[in-house]
């Protein structure tokens, strides 16, 4: 990991009271990550999640009012915004990490805690804005991509694949390697038409012709809370 110099990558930790089970799996999965991540990222208390974790954290951005003094001392570079601010600590630190030009960031969010903070994590790294960056989520257990064009995965028969059209619809969807496939379909905000899916192979792939989709891949017999 390096805070200067040329940046591509960045892993992007979220506040919130993440199960120990979820930090367990995190323990395993993320070191090897970061090793290919030019810049770790905490979003005010993901300085916390970044200790539970054992990460050093290359930048701390926010209002730093779930952070304390060990995090604020501990992280390389520390920038400090108010509290009264219309921009949450996650939009902070992708607008950081898009003037960076930083062009792949993983965003690790839990669903546990406020549901405000939850879904709006959610929505804001859907948002048009960071377009330029491609962005893939960890949400506790679950794997997430936002994809505004093509993205193809890989996992098990039998994992459990959700598409989600958000904010227009997702128009020219089409998809393989899923139990229930979409042949240039449009998938319209709010509706089920996507959910519940699983993969019949090992691979799957999705196209699409415009929108945003989340898609979100969770194997069925991995709880996702203790």
């Amino acid at each position: 990991m390096t805070a200067t110099g040329l940046q591509r990558n960045a892993l992007i930790l979220t506040g919130g009271p993440f199960p120990d089970s979820v930090i367990s799996r995190l323990v395993d999965e993320l070191p090897a990550r970061t090793r290919e991540t030019d810049l770790v990222v905490a979003a005010d208390g993901g300085a916390l999640v970044a200790r539970r974790l054992g990460l050093p954290v290359d930048l701390l951005v926010g209002d730093l009012d779930s952070a304390d003094d060990q995090s604020i001392n501990d992280a390389a570079d520390v920038r400090r915004h108010p509290v009264d601010k219309n921009e949450t600590d996650l939009e902070l630190a992708l607008g950081t990490a898009l003037a960076r030009g930083i062009r792949s960031v993983t965003v690790v969010v839990t669903l546990s805690g406020r549901i405000d903070h939850a879904l709006g994590n959610l929505q804001i790294a859907t948002s048009n804005r960071w377009g330029s960056m491609q962005i893939d989520l960890r949400v506790d257990s679950a794997l997430g991509w936002v994809v505004r064009d093509s993205l193809r995965i890989t996992g098990r028969v039998g994992d459990t694949v959700g598409l989600l059209a958000i904010g227009e619809p997702s128009t020219g969807l089409t998809t393989t390697g899923l139990a229930w496939p979409l042949d240039d379909a449009i998938l319209e905000p709010g509706t089920g038409l996507g959910l519940s899916n699983r993969m019949t192979a090992e691979t799957a792939e999705i196209r699409m012709s415009s929108g945003v989709l989340l898609v979100l891949k969770d194997h069925p017999d991995r709880p996702d809370y203790e």
